[in-house]
């Protein structure tokens, strides 16, 4: 892959993006001194970020409704002029803001309930689009409450006449007083003024993705000739943005790779099939009282294969609720402790590392490692805690025993980050739920390795138990390599899953309950707060104990769990729940990952839609663990659309790659992508959804140009590129050397 020539025709240069961002919006002709004030306001500061704020939608004039044409029960968009406002309140007090407008063809009634500031918006003379759904009132036609983008305020005829057959539709912002046709003439100009475009790609390439060029991508997507070129146009700009988020984490992997310090890990052959004595994967494998699934074992062998590669492993374990990742990394571990080496979990909650940390050591019980000072040669295998509930005493004894080797594993949060914690050989390092932590941080937790001994670089395993899309994933983890488990264990059970909003559909829910409990069975009820609050509206677990236990499930043994109990407490609770002498465990969202009581079989999440599709998975992943049918029960009505459609997708189906689809088109990429998702390497255009392919290929370029090119050296436009749309702490991790 090559870049363009820097030059065009007759030796005029190429215009770079970084040019367009040295130029300030002021610098337009079409711009007034308080137009760039409204600018900023927005965001907009320099012509970059003006041809990079892209038309929300588009009308197609020659598809308009004339009103004319507009009849009761028709959706449309239709142009139109406002020439009169009214307001006045309802009967019932509402305010209501009435419009006549007209395109020529017939004038039409808008009318806006409780929205009065639409008087000023829509004042006598303001062309706007005006969509919605048209209705009869009085044997006449009206648009009620219709989405209304301004076009221009100010001599809307002149405006009329120079808009296109295909209108560009740009969004609006309550900061600032720009119109649509503001930002188009804006646009216009600098599009004129900017002239050709370099471009990264060069027409071989361009051919064989089938995008065109960025001059003409440009021009197309804010002043499109037809929608056919305007789809072309988004295409390439999307893949340009793909492109970008694909060619840092070619170039992390690189750095990473550049720089790193393996360690090469000895695992003896035949450790699977329990032919290495005192081996602890053997022993293990030995005690559990069930078989790997193949999804598991084939997982167990990538992971053997990077740890004794090499290069350090940089591997995500990715897999729904339940498919037994925490028994593949505890394997990995178990081999580096083996091969003498340290392992490390870090979880992101004090919580959820407590709750490893008992998972752990309840699964490692009877384990030994050799120990040439001990009598017999061996002593049992040390796991340790590093969190805030250890004496002072204590704590000083886990660091001692951290930097002597004489603990094997740690289980800690953001803790084991700081400078105080020293290994004396780190092997592997662990990280539970890794999209709440950052690229610094995992470097952070690998340069620990490097402290002592030969300096290596552990291995590090990222495990993550919400399931994310697989583009999403190329993304979010494309410096990593992935394992998927897609194969559940045998003896889950089915959950069934039912939402219970009337009155009569709770009480058949703490019905249901009871029956668990007489047939034997154990439950949850989660609550969205630990107490209750004047601010929002929602179930408090404190007060929800009480109000179960004098009602509903009166007379069965109810607990109570949140973060905010004291360790000692949350411990107790949760053993009492697990040896059976609750019926009823009344919690927070602390029970989201790492309980693990095959005897409960029902989940009744109160005010559930107050949660995300992910936690919600999360938490009915709590059940179905044993022998018996589970059911979840969701509570609660659902103000808003997406609520209800999370709702839905958890009733129609329990696979977590489904319902993460469905999670990432209702919240969109800035949720997943998280912090990636600032700045000028916002994903603007590209839809990690409905982009598959695009980013496939973008994916494939990027790591042809990195081949060719390592850390872009002979690429100089397209590093430079990449270093202005990045984040400046990203872009120093990668250009630094």
């Amino acid at each position: 892959m090559t870049t363009a020539p820097p030059t065009g025709g007759e030796g005029r240069r190429l215009r770079r993006l970084r040019q367009l961002t040295e130029v300030p919006v002021a610098k337009l002709a079409s711009t007034t001194d308080r137009q760039v004030a409204d600018l900023e306001a927005i965001g907009i500061e320099t012509v970059f970020d003006l041809l990079t704020t892209y038309p929300r939608r588009y009308l197609d004039r020659s598809r308009q409704v004339d009103l004319e044409g507009l009849f009761p029960g028709t959706e449309a968009t239709i142009l139109a002029t406002v020439r009169a406002v009214r307001s006045r309140r309802t009967r019932q007090g509402k305010a209501m803001v009435e419009l006549d407008v007209d395109d020529g063809t017939a004038t039409v009634t808008v009318v806006f309930f409780n929205q009065p500031w639409r008087a000023k918006q829509l004042r006598a003379g303001t062309t706007a689009l005006f969509f919605g759904k048209a209705q009869s009132y009085r044997g006449q036609v009206q648009l009620a409450n219709p989405v209304v983008d301004v076009v221009a305020h100010d001599d809307p005829a002149a405006a009329l006449d120079k808009m296109l057959r295909i209108v560009a539709v740009y969004p609006q912002s309550t900061k600032g007083n720009l119109t649509s046709y503001d930002l188009a003439q804006m646009v216009a100009e600098a599009l004129d003024r900017a002239g050709q475009f370099l471009d990264p790609l060069d027409d071989v390439l361009r051919e064989r993705l089938g995008l065109i060029d960025r001059t003409t991508a440009f021009r197309e997507i804010h002043l499109p000739s037809s929608m056919e070129l305007q789809a072309e146009a988004r295409q390439r700009l999307a893949f340009d943005e793909l492109l970008r988020l694909q060619l840092a984490l070619g170039l992390r992997r690189q750095v990473i790779e550049r720089e790193a310090r393996g360690i090469v890990h000895h695992i003896e052959p035949g450790v699977f099939d329990g032919e290495v004595p005192h081996s602890l994967v053997g022993s293990l494998l030995a005690s559990l009282p069930y078989q790997l699934t193949r999804a598991q074992r084939r997982a167990v062998e990538e992971i053997f294969d990077d740890l004794t590669a090499p290069l350090p492993m940089h591997r995500l374990l990715q897999g729904d609720v339940g498919s037994g990742k925490t028994v593949v990394a505890l394997l990995g571990m178990l081999a580096v402790i083996d091969a003498g080496r340290q392992a490390a979990l870090m979880a992101p909650t004090e919580v959820l590392a407590e709750q490893h940390a008992q998972s752990l050591a309840g699964l490692i019980t009877g384990l030994s490692v050799a120990d040439p000072s001990s009598l017999l040669g061996r002593r049992p295998l040390r796991i340790a805690t590093l969190s805030s509930r250890l004496t002072a005493a204590q704590r000083t004894a886990t660091l001692a025993g951290l930097a002597e080797g004489t603990i094997d594993l740690v289980v800690g949060t953001h803790a084991l980050l700081t400078d105080e914690v020293r290994f004396a050989a780190l092997g592997l390092a662990v990280i539970d739920e890794q999209h709440r932590f950052g690229v610094e941080q995992r470097a952070v937790l690998r340069d620990k390795g490097r402290d002592e001994g030969e300096g290596a670089d552990p291995d590090l395993l990222v495990m993550t138990a919400t399931p994310i899309p697989r583009t999403a994933a190329m993304v979010v983890f494309g410096d990593l390599d992935m394992t998927v488990l897609d194969e559940l264990p045998e003896g889950r059970q089915q959950i069934h899953t039912h939402w219970a909003s009337s009155e009569l559909e709770v009480e058949a829910v703490w019905a249901a309950v009871r029956a668990e409990v007489a047939a034997g069975r154990q439950g949850y009820v989660v609550c969205p707060l630990v107490e209750a609050s004047d601010k929002v509206e929602a179930t408090s677990v404190t007060a929800e104990v009480e109000r179960l236990a004098a009602g509903p499930l009166a007379g069965l043994r109810l607990g109570l769990l949140h973060g905010q109990m004291p360790p000692e407490q949350r411990d107790e609770a949760m053993e009492r729940f697990r040896r059976g002498s609750l019926d009823v465990l009344v919690a927070t969202t602390v029970i989201e990952v790492g309980v693990d009581v095959p005897n409960a079989t029902i989940m009744v999440i109160e005010d559930a839609a107050r949660f995300g599709i992910a936690q919600l998975h999360q938490l009915r992943g709590r059940v179905g663990r044993g022998l018996h049918q589970s059911s979840c029960y969701l509570l609660g009505e659902v103000p808003t659309p997406e609520g209800a459609r999370r709702l839905d997708a958890m009733v129609a189906s329990t696979d977590g790659f489904y319902l993460a689809e469905v999670d990432l088109e209702l919240r969109g990429e800035g949720t997943i992508l998280g912090a990636r998702q600032q700045g000028r390497s916002d994903l603007r255009l590209a839809s990690l959804l409905h982009d598959g392919e695009l980013l496939t290929n973008a994916r494939r370029v990027a790591e042809e140009l990195t081949d060719a090119h390592p850390m872009l050296e002979g690429a100089p436009e397209v590093a430079d590129e990449l270093r202005l749309l990045l984040e400046v702490e990203e872009a120093d991790f990668l250009f630094k050397s």
